[in-house]
């Protein structure tokens, strides 16, 4: 074989290797899988509702969870918000936070670009006190987990109850009304009452959650003035008050302990430095 023959063969041994080469890369590339997109947004939550609730009472909450690895690029749900709660406290017997764990976000969800909510209920304990609601929001999809952790405190107090009986003097049933409740003039509240047959009586009752109002008296009342004069209270009148008298804080004693302190160690001082004095005087002699 000539030399001219032998170039030729090795540059065409090479073409061929360069091209399969090139196909393997190919091969290998196709073959690798594509990451799914991930979202720019980090997971969040917040809990909302009220901060003071009466003891043994209902209140309404709300979940809301959004962002993380359930929430693509571009915004739409393409795996699980899941939320944990738990109530912490000196004393949670009687406190449950229903239901204690449940999804808030799923691929079916809709509009979760505003974030999506569940509604929850806390049922407060017999005791007085601040607990805290923690919990825990965790985003899934595929494998990947992400999450964060939010608490909310409630402190539960004992309310102030102002009650009374309304009667129907009437031959008539008195359909659906409303009765309104002002503390000191300012509306606090309201009571709904289905209907009232003819005679019948209704004991309408209504608890003020509160962490305290001001030393002194304070009016709680009840008007029925709006439904002229088809229902009263037992007395005959359309208006029912109730007055209580709130004590102010205990004295603080502080500033008195500190003088007093002050006072003696002083006295202590003095009494010393006049001893050493007197020692002073008599070694003199």
């Amino acid at each position: 074989m000539s030399r001219r023959s032998v170039v030729a063969l090795f540059a065409a041994l090479v073409v061929v290797g360069l091209v399969a080469t090139s196909s393997v890369a190919v091969v290998g590339a196709t073959s690798r899988p594509v990451p799914a997109a991930t979202s720019a947004i980090p997971v969040s939550g917040s809990l909302s509702g009220p901060t003071v609730v009466s003891t043994g009472s209902s209140s309404v909450f709300r979940v809301y969870g959004y962002g993380g690895p359930a929430i693509s690029a571009n915004g739409s749900a393409i795996g699980n918000i899941t939320y944990y709660a738990t109530p912490v406290g000196p004393n949670v017997t009687g406190v449950d936070f229903t239901p204690s764990s449940t999804t808030v976000v799923t691929p079916a969800s809709t509009n979760v670009t505003n974030r999506t909510s569940i509604v929850a209920n806390l049922v407060a304990g017999n005791a007085s006190e601040t607990i805290s609601i923690d919990v825990m929001i965790s985003s899934t999809y595929k494998g990947q987990n992400e999450s964060t952790n939010i608490s909310f405190s409630v402190t539960i107090v004992q309310p102030y109850v102002v009650s009374a009986t309304i009667v129907n003097p009437s031959n008539f049933t008195v359909s659906a009304f409303t009765v309104y409740v002002t503390l000191d003039g300012n509306v606090i509240g309201s009571v709904n009452v289905s209907s009232l047959i003819a005679g019948g009586t209704y004991k309408v009752t209504y608890k003020y959650a509160t962490l305290g109002l001001s030393s002194g008296d304070h009016t709680f009342t009840l008007s029925l003035v709006q439904e002229h004069g088809l229902v009263t209270f037992t007395n005959g009148a359309t208006v029912y008050s109730e007055t209580v008298y709130v004590t102010g804080p205990p004295p603080n004693y502080t500033l008195w302990y500190i003088a007093g302190t002050v006072a003696f160690f002083g006295a202590i001082f003095i009494f010393l430095t006049r001893v050493a004095a007197r020692r002073r005087g008599q070694a003199r002699r």
